[in-house]
């Protein structure tokens, strides 16, 4: 089950990121998750942290879902979560239309840690303290 705090963002469809079909191509929703991602873990205080650190938040595995088309000038939401399974830490994410309210894409992103020499390191417990209950 994904883990709490929960991020959302939102953006318009552009018409350099459509296809030949005429929709969202499906390398564009890749980098829509991951522009999400970075807005979370700043929004949360986390990117400071990573910075201060010399770390690095490095993707092992991406899975996703595509389930419906986006076309130009639809307003995407984007919802972010993530939870720690050792080693990884994985971020849920999922897309939806905002006019429809109908899903778009969901994702599970795995990712690790890795040290300025880019050797895997443990997880920081600053990534622990967001996902503490109060």
């Amino acid at each position: 089950m994904p883990a709490i705090p929960t991020h959302h963002m939102r953006l318009t469809v552009r018409g350099y990121e459509l296809d030949s079909y005429g929709h969202v191509n499906n390398a564009v929703y890749i980098q829509y998750l991951e522009q999400a991602r970075w807005e979370f873990i700043r929004d949360i205080g986390i990117y400071d942290e990573v910075a201060a650190q010399e770390l690095l938040l490095v993707i092992t595995e991406t899975n996703i879902r595509y389930q419906r088309e986006s076309l130009l000038f639809d307003e995407l939401e984007i919802t972010s979560s993530y939870e720690i399974k050792l080693p990884y830490v994985v971020f849920h994410q999922k897309i939806t239309n905002v006019k429809s309210g109908l899903p778009v894409a969901r994702a599970l992103i795995k990712s690790v840690f890795v040290d300025k020499e880019r050797l895997p390191c443990d997880i920081p417990e600053f990534m622990y303290k967001p996902l503490e209950t109060k």
